[in-house]
């Protein structure tokens, strides 16, 4: 059987593809080496660590802000918090299976590899079926970054899947790598009981974030965690008591022992997979494959989507080039050109932000003014006890157009949603500030930061007032 289109792997830039091919009336096959379709996002990533930051939000927001109300220490049922991160894990993937199933998408399990532009094997417990397609769209992929020095064989050694896991609560967690992936699981961890040191290399946090949000965080946690950035872990030394670790800074070398260590220090590209520099397809020396903004690479008739390409390794973005390929294949004139995309870590606080940071900016020395409102001044922020927050937007100094923003605090991912959209449009301050917002509420400051920054807020002392 020949396929309009094959997809290599079901991630989800790969089941979007294939399920937007379907839906345009291709014969589609969805190819994926492991038993459940869904990729590392639906199994092993942001969907089970949503899971279990929803159980530590709780732990955390009671322990925060109690208000006249105590609570007595929670109880930890760990078998409890496991189903539950894995009825969520189950509940999508069954979803996904039945939605190919109704698109009639050909799912076939086991380990896909490149013989031709134009075909590919599959191989599951020794057996080979080989496919014929015109048209291949390659969505296989990252991997988490392993270090050398790390004794993987050690069960104290976790990973971000082997994390989810939550086999045991460690005394003290060693998270290696200060990106939002070690962030999330170190709140998670902290809060059923863990005490957490961050190690990483660079000079903050979080890093891609604007300093100023990460500050917010920071002090937020900071009786919580230690932060040590500038911090290299240079060795890890595993003996029966604990992991003996050699820290190295500014100052020179120390050691650190702890019960468990957390690498979360990054993903690398699939790219060197699946035959797929064999089949002529460009790569580079990195591993992400080469495309343009119709997701195509160097083979006509391949298309690469998601984490296997140039761009941030987030599952929105990936599936949003799914469609483009897609539609793409089916002879749309299409491109994959978006002025945004929204980055969260759903920590606790939540950080998150879009477009262009303040950090960028200035590096870029562009003409730029921030418009920032203090959660300290929201209604809303004040009777929830959350005003350690802050709303923060980039504007065009000339225009005051809306170039990028960052929002700290409760709830921060679902509040960036209207500054994307205003991003994509090509939104001014005016525009968002003669947008009614409800009051009280947290998505208010939104509105009264583009007010601060236009001149009109009322609810602050305004800089922009006619002076008598």
């Amino acid at each position: 059987m020949t396929y309009d289109l094959l997809v290599l792997g079901s991630g989800m830039s790969g089941y979007a593809a294939a399920f937007r091919a379907a839906d345009l009336g291709l014969k589609v096959a969805m190819v994926e080496r492991h038993p459940t379709i869904g990729g590392v996002c639906l199994n092993v990533g942001c969907i089970p660590s949503k899971a279990l930051l929803h159980v530590a939000g709780k732990i955390l927001m009671a322990d925060e802000a109690a208000h006249g109300v105590q609570y007595a220490k929670p109880t930890i049922d760990l078998e409890a918090i496991r189903h539950h991160r894995q009825s969520t894990v189950d509940t999508l993937t069954s979803n996904l299976a039945l939605m190919a199933k109704g698109r009639k998408v050909h799912v076939l399990q086991g380990e896909g590899h490149f013989e031709s532009t134009t075909s590919l094997s599959v191989t599951k417990d020794g057996k080979v079926e080989k496919l014929s397609f015109k048209q291949a769209i390659i969505a296989v992929g990252s991997r988490a970054i392993k270090l050398p020095f790390v004794p993987y064989d050690d069960p104290r050694i976790l990973d971000a899947t082997s994390a989810l896991q939550l086999e045991r609560i460690p005394e003290h967690l060693l998270i290696l790598g200060g990106g939002i992936i070690g962030l999330e699981m170190a709140t998670v961890y902290q809060s059923l009981g863990a005490k957490i040191t961050v190690a990483e290399l660079g000079d903050q946090i979080m890093t891609g974030a604007d300093k100023d949000l990460v500050r917010v965080f920071e002090q937020t946690n900071k009786d919580r965690m230690t932060f040590l950035t500038q911090t290299q872990v240079t060795d890890i030394q595993a003996t029966p008591e604990a992991l003996n670790i050699t820290l190295k800074d500014k100052d020179g070398e120390r050691n650190l022992a702890v019960d468990s260590v957390l690498v979360a220090v990054g993903r690398s590209p699939n790219g060197r997979n699946a035959g797929i520099p064999e089949i002529g397809v460009k790569i580079d020396e990195r591993g992400f494959v080469l495309t343009d903004d119709q997701c195509k690479t160097s083979v006509p008739n391949i298309f690469a989507i998601g984490d296997v390409t140039h761009g941030p390794m987030l599952a929105h973005k990936a599936a949003h080039e799914g469609h483009i390929a897609a539609e793409v294949v089916a002879g749309h004139n299409v491109a994959f050109q978006p002025l945004a995309i929204p980055s969260i870590a759903y920590t606790f606080p939540e950080v998150a932000w879009v477009g262009l940071t303040e950090t960028e900016a200035k590096k870029q020395k562009l003409p730029v003014k921030t418009a920032v409102f203090p959660w300290s001044a929201s209604g809303r922020a004040i009777a929830s006890g959350v005003t350690q927050g802050k709303t923060k937007l980039i504007y065009d100094e000339a225009t005051e157009r809306v170039l990028g923003a960052g929002i700290v605090g409760s709830h921060a991912g679902e509040l960036l949603g209207e500054l994307t959209l205003a991003i994509e449009f090509g939104s001014t301050l005016e525009d968002i500030a003669l947008t009614i917002h409800a009051h009280p509420s947290l998505h208010e400051s939104v509105g009264l930061a583009a007010e601060l920054g236009a001149g009109t807020i009322t609810d602050l002392p305004n800089k922009k007032a006619v002076k008598r």
